[in-house]
């Protein structure tokens, strides 16, 4: 069964970098794009990046230069390198997969950028 499990979060103050890691299994990762979303405290869940199987990517206007999405198929990984991170950044990260009708969702996990 398809199962993606995000680590690496963590507090981290404003101006500083973490590094996002998704692993995916149940599929085969070099057929599909996968998007890092995040959802912050009383807003609704938002797109962050994606990534498609043949690596071209799209960014949120709001992390635009601040954040590389990148994958290693060969891992069954998809990361997200977040830099300058700003305290609006705060929020639980989740990786996404969209699969015909279906979407699959990690646990997420939480980034604290502190002021």
């Amino acid at each position: 069964q398809v199962q993606l499990v995000e680590s690496g979060g963590g507090l981290v103050q404003t101006g500083g970098s973490l590094r996002l890691s998704c692993a995916a299994s149940g599929f085969t990762l070099d057929y599909y794009a996968i998007g890092w979303f995040r959802q912050a405290p009383g807003k609704e869940r938002e797109l962050v990046a994606t990534i498609t199987g043949g690596d071209s990517t799209n960014y949120a206007d709001s992390v635009k230069g601040r954040f590389t999405i990148s994958r290693d198929n060969a891992k069954n990984m998809v990361y997200l390198q977040m830099n300058s991170l700003k305290p609006e950044d705060t929020a639980v990260y989740y990786c996404n997969l969209h699969r015909g009708w279906e979407d699959y969702w990690g646990q997420g996990t939480q980034v604290t950028v502190s002021s």
